[in-house]
């Protein structure tokens, strides 16, 4: 369904979805109202979703879309989605699956159609990247009853889980937690600044050489690997530029590798929504050393690839939802 209050924009929108004979548009409407009224009686797979809209706005109706939608994913199409912009971290981490910048009238050929075609293509197919997740029990985690760092990586899906999971952790929580979010580097500054206001404490992008302090949260820079090394007086960020097997920048093995390496079993891993497979060789990394890895459960992610990939390798302890994970974090035991 497209949800756009241009009849120009929806009428190319669906024009070049149909045309691909890949995909069948169910509706196109101009307002957030006919688009719940529509969801009552009929079930979609995927939202296009405008921001700038008369009446609701797209990231004010946003909730009551996926809640509406049983399940849909929802693409935010938007001229004010371009690098670097509130509107799209805001839209993630309110629960859409990802954004795309729509252009002027007149530009919408070419280039756009076919990015357009991938990132429906590839939200479609992302059910079928893992299979066989199994809910845990928050109550049985096998999880160290301490640990000194807790690192996490995510990609599509992973900015809402991120703000769920942070949302269980009290503020006064003092030990360390290092981000890996596939984002480029033009959002780094605002996504750090969105999960201080979530998290209730400080929150950097990582430099080279930066301390790893206690209650600190640390973002990988979207140009950069955030690894982990040992100083004679405690720890601190290294930064690198290594192409990794997987093709990400910034990638979230090397991050769980050098935690590994550097924190041993007193690491705690977790692993969130995302595509592909970014993370697993880092977990098992992270458990050869003695630690524990935690993945989001398959119910709750936008895409099960990433933490799927680590759950269906036998490296995780268990796969809950962001919520249960930000609880278990905040059960464990800190560092005296």
């Amino acid at each position: 369904m497209i949800v756009d209050d241009s009849v120009v924009a929806r009428t190319v929108l669906a024009r070049m979805l149909e045309s691909s004979g890949k995909f069948v548009v169910a509706n196109a409407v101009g307002n957030v109202q006919a688009a719940l009224g529509f969801l009552e009686t009929q079930q979609v797979d995927i939202v296009l979703l405008d921001i700038e809209m008369p009446g609701v706005d797209g990231l004010t109706a946003l909730p009551d879309v996926l809640a509406a939608s049983g399940g849909a994913k929802v693409l935010i199409v938007s001229s004010t989605c371009d690098d670097g912009a509130a509107a799209t971290i805001q839209a993630l981490a309110l629960g859409a699956a990802d954004t795309l910048v729509k252009p002027g009238i007149g530009a919408f050929a070419g280039k756009f159609s076919e990015v357009l075609h991938e990132k429906v293509k590839r939200l479609l197919d992302a059910p079928a990247e893992a299979s066989g997740a199994m809910r845990g029990n928050l109550a049985a985690c096998k999880v160290a009853d301490d640990f000194d760092v807790v690192a996490i990586g995510a990609s599509t899906g992973g900015i809402h889980a991120l703000s769920q999971l942070l949302r269980e952790v009290p503020p006064d929580f003092q030990v360390p937690i290092l981000i890996t979010q596939h984002l480029p580097g033009s959002f780094m500054s605002y996504f750090a600044t969105q999960l201080a206001v979530l998290a209730g404490r400080p929150c950097e992008v990582a430099t080279d050489c930066m301390r790893i302090r206690p209650g600190r949260l640390i973002v990988a820079p979207g140009d950069a690997h955030l690894r982990c090394v040992r100083m004679s007086d405690g720890t601190a960020i290294r930064l690198s530029h290594d192409r990794v097997a997987n093709g990400c920048m910034p990638s979230v093995d090397p991050m769980l590798a050098s935690v590994a390496q550097t924190y041993g079993a007193r690491a705690l891993a977790i692993v969130l929504s995302g595509m592909g497979r970014d993370g697993s060789e880092g977990a098992r990394a992270i458990v050869q050393a003695g630690g524990s890895v935690v993945v989001q459960d398959r119910e709750s992610s936008v895409v099960w690839g990433m933490p799927g990939s680590v759950f269906n390798a036998g490296q995780a302890s268990a796969a809950l939802s962001p919520s249960d994970i930000g609880r278990l974090i905040a059960s464990r035991k800190r560092p005296s």
